[in-house]
């Protein structure tokens, strides 16, 4: 009898707490709701999803995939490239002289990206340099005036975005304008982000 009032009182206080939780605004930092992005269809808020009881879903939802070809990716993809998170990576959204990369395919990029980010798949990135500043010379790409990219995939297990990167070192891209937001489409919607079907 003692402990059914002993769970009986545990419950009367966890309860309310719970329903409160329940109405408790979600920002992207105490002091940030929204992040205004400019894209080609216009503005865009990135926000996070408002219903406390939010869950991600289907393919994001799974936890085990087998390895290889989803094998764990290292926090530093190679020397000098800065791996980011998503408060960086919104900085970067803001910023018109930083480009960011969904370098997955375009199954994936079609079914939603983040706002802001161009199509740039891992397995085109070479042949593409030149959008991202470089120019075609007698040895293959002069990238002394390469812009600022941050490119990201489908996440911690997820090597497209390493392997664009790693081709752009060969290709001569600085390694000091390369970030990797590691945690990408993943993380993003694990964090209920903005995202938008291009």
């Amino acid at each position: 009898m003692q402990i059914f009032k002993i769970i009986i009182a545990a419950l009367a206080f966890t309860l309310p707490t719970l329903a409160t939780a329940q109405d408790k605004p979600v920002g992207i930092r105490s002091d940030l709701a929204t992040v205004a992005v400019e894209t080609t269809a216009g503005t865009v808020d990135i926000s996070r999803i408002q219903d406390n009881a939010n869950q991600i879903t289907q393919d994001w939802g799974k936890t085990s995939r087998p390895c290889p070809p989803f094998c764990i990716q290292p926090m530093q993809v190679a020397e000098g490239v800065t791996t980011i998170g998503e408060l960086e990576l919104m900085e970067m959204l803001q910023d018109p002289e930083v480009i960011v990369a969904d370098a997955r395919t375009a199954k994936w990029f079609d079914a939603g990206t983040i706002p802001g980010a161009i199509h740039l798949p891992f397995n085109q990135v070479v042949d593409r340099l030149e959008e991202l500043g470089c120019e075609p010379d007698f040895d293959g790409w002069d990238c002394e005036a390469a812009k600022p990219v941050a490119l990201f995939c489908n996440g911690n297990w997820c090597g497209q975005s390493p392997t664009a990167i790693r081709a752009m070192l060969a290709a001569k891209y600085p390694a000091n304008k390369i970030y990797y937001y590691r945690g990408g489409m993943h993380a993003w919607r694990m964090l209920g982000l903005t995202v938008v079907k291009p």
